[in-house]
């Protein structure tokens, strides 16, 4: 049984930084996607960012580009590095993994079948 636990967010002011982690567990298998899901009140899920662990690639939202990282450790746990950090950022991130192959990051939520718990993200004006 695949596992999500997500932790990092908070409130910081326009220009901090956030460090979020997603620690997975329970994957069987060694292809798999995790990705990093925001949605804000009023406003459709916007996939983010995303690692595919069968060849280490990543994807940055061009919203984040420049501003937002992502990696992983050796203990299976991904970490959104987000930094200059805007109002427009204030949403809840949600990470997702998605079992099997896949050439690139699938952007439809749907495709992911494990969803971790949320976690809030303010920045402040």
């Amino acid at each position: 049984q695949v596992q999500l636990v997500e932790s990092g967010g908070g409130l910081v002011q326009r220009g901090g930084s956030l460090r979020l982690s997603c620690a997975a567990s329970g994957f069987t298998e060694q292809s798999y996607v995790i990705g990093w899901f925001r949605q804000a009140p009023g406003t459709e899920r916007e996939r983010v960012s995303c690692y595919v662990n069968s060849d280490a690639s990543t994807y940055i939202a061009d919203s984040v580009k420049g501003r937002f990282t992502i990696s992983r450790d050796a203990k299976n746990t991904v970490y959104l590095q987000m930094s200059s950090l805007k109002p427009e950022d204030t949403a809840v991130y949600d990470c997702a993994a998605a079992d099997g192959v896949y050439a690139g990051c699938p952007p439809s939520r749907h495709v992911y079948d494990y969803w971790g718990q949320g976690t809030q993200v303010s920045v402040s004006s």
